[in-house]
């Protein structure tokens, strides 16, 4: 029998959130990372007739190595994140031309909020109502979920049965302890900074390459009255995007790297950490953040409406928001927007910490199978379906096309070479010159730490607590987690 106890994983959750209902980039983040907004929302197609079921293998099986799927009824639930077009259409498409290969097979897609996800995800787990399909980000919670029992090791399939040739890095973000756990589907997804072209050329501002020309940036539009950033942190791991370039300029991934393993005096206290958070808080105390920072939503898109009016210039962010603003308004878009990598420490730099570091991750997000029998046993017909379901309509050409207008470069090797948006070139190609791609902090570390990390970076921009303050709750709550 599976352990269905989430040890820490479930006591932090419990400890540090109040769910309501169902809760990214998206065109991904969110990170998906998260930009999509909304309530749940289910999209359910009833199963055929059963004098109507598909054969035993559809169109897509045709001339490939797949393996063969039921013809009895079935029903899968999948849960993602995307609650807004244009990926709420594109995931829905890729479920009815399943069930249209498939009829005998229902697919009851729900799509929840990106900022209660991963609370409702283990809440879900906790009950025994876990969706047999799923998406994540990878990292920590990745591993959780399949320690705690609720993901399927498809290692086997993976190498026997066929599917899209995903870049490197994204297949090794799927992976954990040497077992594939999960199908790429979403997206390569870089993290930079969109600014509004026209503003920068009324004010004969150039784009900044060092930390020092962006503060001499922020105060020129302060001036005359533009706020520099345009940031939502009620979603907190929007705050943290600024928290990771910082470290990642201060020390490159050394001092991340000892902070998250604690040894040979590592620590969210190190000199990259609290140059970071000093960092932040001078720019909150000089107004290079919007009024009430911490309560303006992402999952509303309260950060592009400031950017929309006017009201702010630049914008920290996942490359999904290209496909979210695009879809907004084309147009403005074409004319206003363009994008910078987060600029270098000049000091940093001469003393030969790598300033190539970027923030995001090969995957943009991941689909993991939880088919298992009462017993524990697999459930290998719904298993089958799944892969199918994750490898052949989620990564067909429909979907890969529509996620190329959308704004997205899926994790497929090949599709780099091709990008018209030119903001979107950008940002991919940043993303193949890096030294290192950092996943985000909130889906890297352990899900409890996660939740201490998202914690402190209100703390840190609602300047309640200091910089070595929050290092410390972070050390206690990855002593803590390592421990257990």
């Amino acid at each position: 029998m599976k352990n269905k106890v989430l040890a820490v994983f479930l006591a932090t959750i419990f400890s540090v959130t109040a769910l309501v209902g169902c809760g990214n980039s998206s065109t991904q983040a969110p990170a998906d990372g998260g930009s999509d907004k909304g309530a749940s929302q289910t999209a359910t197609t009833e199963a055929a007739p059963s004098g109507e079921a598909a054969a035993s293998t559809g169109k897509q099986t045709d001339g490939k190595n797949l393996p063969e799927l039921t013809t009895e009824p079935m029903t899968i639930t999948l849960w993602d994140i995307s609650t807004e077009d244009p990926n709420k259409s594109i995931s829905e498409g890729a479920v009815q031309r399943f069930m249209a290969d498939y009829p005998n097979i229902t697919i009851n897609q729900v799509h929840q909020q990106n900022d209660n996800y991963k609370q409702q995800l283990v809440v879900a787990m906790s009950s025994g109502q876990c969706p047999n399909i799923y998406c994540h980000w990878g990292g920590g919670p990745m591993a959780e979920y399949y320690k705690s029992g609720f993901a399927n090791d498809i290692t086997d399939m993976y190498a026997k049965y066929d599917h899209p040739e995903f870049v490197d890095a994204a297949v090794a973000q799927s992976t954990y302890d040497g077992k594939m756990l999960a199908i790429p589907f979403s997206g390569l997804t870089g993290c930079d900074i969109f600014y509004n072209k026209t503003i920068f050329k009324e004010l004969g501002i150039e784009v900044p390459t060092t930390i020092d020309e962006l503060e001499a940036v922020c105060e020129k539009l302060k001036e005359n009255g533009i706020i520099p950033f345009s940031l939502a942190n009620a979603s907190k791991w929007t705050g943290s995007m600024y928290y990771m370039y910082l470290v990642a300029r201060h020390s490159g991934n050394a001092e991340f790297d000892a902070a998250y393993t604690q040894e040979n005096g590592g620590s969210f206290t190190s000199p990259a950490f609290i140059f970071a958070g000093e960092k932040i808080q001078d720019w909150v105390k000089k107004g290079y953040f919007p009024d009430g920072v911490n309560s303006l939503s992402a999952d509303d898109n309260q950060d592009r409406a400031l950017l929309y009016d006017g009201s702010a210039a630049m914008m920290l962010h996942g490359s999904w928001q290209v496909g979210g603003i695009k879809s907004d308004n084309e147009e403005w878009y074409n004319e206003n927007i363009g994008v910078f990598r987060f600029p270098e420490d000049s000091e940093a730099k001469a003393a030969g910490v790598p300033q190539n570091v970027e923030i995001g991750t090969a995957i943009g997000m991941g689909l993991t199978f939880n088919c298992f029998k009462s017993d524990g046993s697999v459930d290998q017909d719904m298993l089958d379906a799944c892969y199918v379901l994750a490898t052949q309509y989620f990564n067909d050409d429909t979907y890969n096309e529509q996620q190329v207008a959308a704004g997205t470069v899926p994790s497929i090797k090949g599709f780099n070479e091709n990008i018209d948006d030119p903001n979107n070139k950008y940002i991919i190609d940043e993303f193949f010159k890096a030294s290192n791609v950092q996943l985000w902090y909130d889906q890297y570390l352990p899900a409890s730490v996660t939740e201490v990390h998202k914690n402190c970076m209100t703390e840190l921009f609602g300047l309640e607590k200091t910089p070595e303050e929050i290092g410390q709750e972070q050390d206690a709550a990855m002593q803590k987690a390592l421990t257990e």
